[in-house]
């Protein structure tokens, strides 16, 4: 397995700056606040949440430039951005459903800030024996890392006196610049202005079959978000990845879900918000609309759990491929426990002291146990499952960061995560003999409530720990920041979901909290016994298989689990990734780099040799993808909270949006390569 403990870092190991000061900490505080109030609503309304380790990172420089703040300091700040945002994923995938089970009339903040609170410090804790298994002793690509380092290197690098680089290497940050502009400007007419479809679907009937009695259609779907910054993610992750993640898409959504419509045939919408959805899809045109909606029913109700299965099998088996790393980490901190000599390392390997770590994690039982036992009143039940929350955070915050380590944070299916945790704990539940408890329905939300808190913040913390890695920044730093960050967030969290409930009610068409529907079902499904189980265990068989033929699991669940929109930008974004490396193979005989990577291209200054100035500047244009259209999405959340609609179109028109982001995908295999095309007409 790869190893990247010799890589060379933007700032030298040795070279100390400013890091984690002052102004830093509290302009991470500040963002945590702002990102994770911006995505609380987002996920809320959409079902989903924007990653803030780029945006928090350019928010960052924009506060800290004034002050003449360091690359390193510039860092911290994006830390506790990416907490705050982090955060309201977990908060909001999960708190909600107590609304909507009835066991809660009301957001209760002090339970919601407390589970917040506790969550997101186990996430943090748990990354500390995790960071050199999945950062440094793996070659998972971490596209956000690599694209926020390379931002930071191309713009606040310049700007460090106290760095002392100068960038030589004849790749021009205009590139950067380029691709922001373009994915910001696509993304607000998408969602601000409505005047591009932000995803294209189809449906194609081929007639109808006598099956199962009756006659039902034949139905094929085929869909793509027309995203930015997931050609940009498909890029960086490569051909291969891209693929497996594909064909997990074409698994679920051309070949399992047809068959099921035409054994069963497709539901239809009945209520006001089912058919507004339907024609939403439809783009107004009802019939469609309709079909398409019950395609995405039966994803939904039954083959996305499929991708759940494979999700839990693939990822314990991943924390078993990584069993020796994670043994190392462990025998480091029980040495440190007994007070035996630990070895010193250098400033960018330095974490918290592990002692401390470990003595932090095992109290956080008593304070998760008490506020479990306060909202449930099932005490012994409640001591059993606030030792499982603490355990089971750490399978699930490995999981999570090994897949936002493949895919990136944005993409990253946390609610894929929660939903197998929902899953085991209403099992053990049902063991104790509670199905049909309100009570222990309250307990299974409220554990996975602390345990997709831990999830989505470790997989922010490895993107940003991977950026850290790559700028030179300290790692212990770095953890205290995301503490600090949490420690922010976590009470505004919760009063910004509270007052969001009392506006809009969660559940309403104003607030559907889609992703808290699903816990919900699942949950009331596994106690009242009416899970389909079915499904669970052939994604667990399907996983097996896969292991058995040395294929990747992951990458194929993920694409499962995934809208089928999302996973065909990453593999077209792999498909122009591919284009670039024939057409350097082709010029200059191989596309590897002598062994340099991504990472190290993404910050190299200096002698930069013309192939590896063709993935730079594809990192560069990727990365202000990726950064644009994330910061657009936070902008366009800020605006929707403040009541501002510029929506021209009910239904935006498909075909200039699938055209402008057809050009944009030109553009990313064009850029790269302009050069090797204009010596070869000369």
């Amino acid at each position: 397995m790869a190893s990247r403990d010799d890589f060379k870092s933007f700032i030298p190991a040795e070279k100390k700056i400013p890091e984690l000061t002052i102004k830093a900490v509290l302009v991470g505080a500040l963002l945590a606040v702002i990102l994770g109030a911006a995505n609380a609503y987002l996920g809320l309304y959409a079902g989903m949440t924007v990653s803030a380790v780029i945006p928090g990172a350019v928010m960052a420089f924009a506060f800290l430039k004034p002050f003449k703040g360091t690359i390193l300091e510039v860092n911290i700040g994006m830390m506790g951005a990416a907490a705050g945002e982090a955060l309201a994923a977990g908060v909001i995938f999960t708190i909600p459903a107590l609304v909507l089970m009835g066991t809660w009339t009301e957001i209760h903040y002090v339970e919601t800030t407390l589970i917040a609170l506790f969550g997101g410090m186990l996430g943090v804790l748990w990354m500390v024996p995790l960071r050199r298994a999945l950062i440094i002793n793996t070659d998972l690509p971490f596209p956000e890392g690599v694209a926020v380092a390379a931002v930071l290197t191309t713009t606040v690098g310049g700007e460090a006196a106290e760095s002392g680089k100068k960038s030589q290497s004849g790749v021009s940050g205009v590139w950067l610049i380029v691709g922001v502009l373009a994915a910001g400007l696509f993304k607000f007419g998408q969602v601000g202005l409505k005047i591009f479809a932000g995803a294209v679907h189809g449906i194609v009937n081929i007639g109808k079959f006598d099956i199962g009695g009756g006659e039902k259609s034949g139905v094929f779907y085929g869909g793509v978000a027309t995203s930015p910054a997931l050609l940009g993610v498909g890029w960086i992750i490569g051909p291969k990845i891209s693929a497996f993640v594909f064909v997990g898409g074409l698994l679920g959504w051309v070949i399992l879900v047809p068959l099921i419509a035409l054994a069963t045939g497709l539901p239809a919408p009945v209520s006001p918000s089912e058919i507004t959805d339907a024609l939403a899809l439809g783009f107004g045109n009802a019939d469609t609309g309709y079909q398409i909606w019950g395609f995405f029913q039966i994803w939904g109700s039954y083959i996305r759990y499929i991708g759940v299965g494979a999700m839990v099998v693939g990822g314990l088996y991943t924390i078993f491929k990584l069993r020796s790393n994670l043994a190392a980490g462990i025998k480091e901190a029980v040495a440190g426990i007994r007070g035996g000599k630990v070895e010193v390392k250098k400033r960018t390997d330095t974490d918290l002291n592990i002692k401390v770590v470990f003595l932090m994690i095992g109290l956080l039982v008593i304070p998760v146990f008490l506020i479990y036992a306060w909202i449930s009143s099932l005490w012994v039940v409640s001591v059993v499952m606030a030792v499982f929350a603490i355990l089971f955070a750490f399978i699930a915050s490995a999981i999570a960061g090994y897949m936002a380590g493949l895919l990136g944070s944005s993409n990253n299916p946390i609610s894929g995560v929660t939903v197998s945790v929902l899953l085991i704990t209403s099992l053990i539940l049902l063991g104790f003999g509670l199905s049909g408890n309100i009570g222990a329905a309250g307990i299974a939300i409220l554990i996975a409530a602390v345990i997709c808190c831990a999830a989505a913040i470790s997989g922010d913390v490895l993107q940003s720990m991977t950026c850290g890695q790559m700028i030179g920044a300290t790692p212990r730093n770095q953890q205290i920041a995301e503490i600090i960050g949490v420690c922010a967030a976590a009470p505004i969290l919760a009063l910004v979901v509270q007052a969001l409930d009392k506006a809009y009610h969660i559940g309403s068409t104003n607030l559907p909290a889609p992703q808290a529907f699903l816990m919900q079902g699942i949950v009331q499904g596994v106690l009242g016994g009416q899970m389909v189980w079915p499904f669970v265990v052939a994604g667990a068989v399907l996983a097996f298989v896969l292991i058995l033929i040395n294929l990747p699991v992951l990458p194929v669940a993920i694409g499962i689990y995934l809208p089928f929109t999302l996973s065909t930008p990453i593999f077209i974004g792999g498909i122009v990734r591919a284009i670039t490396n024939r057409a350097i193979t082709k010029k200059y005989g191989s596309a590897e780099e002598e062994e340099i990577s991504d990472w190290d291209l993404a910050i190299k200054q200096t002698d930069v040799a013309p192939k590896e100035k063709i993935i730079r500047t594809g990192l560069l244009l990727t990365a202000g993808l990726i950064a644009g259209e994330a910061l657009m999405g936070v902008i366009v959340a800020f605006l929707i909270i403040g009541g501002l609609n510029f929506a021209i179109f009910d239904y935006p028109p498909v075909l200039p949006s699938v055209l402008v982001w057809v050009f944009i995908a030109a553009l990313l295999a064009y850029i790269p390569l302009r050069e090797i095309y204009a010596k070869d007409k000369e």
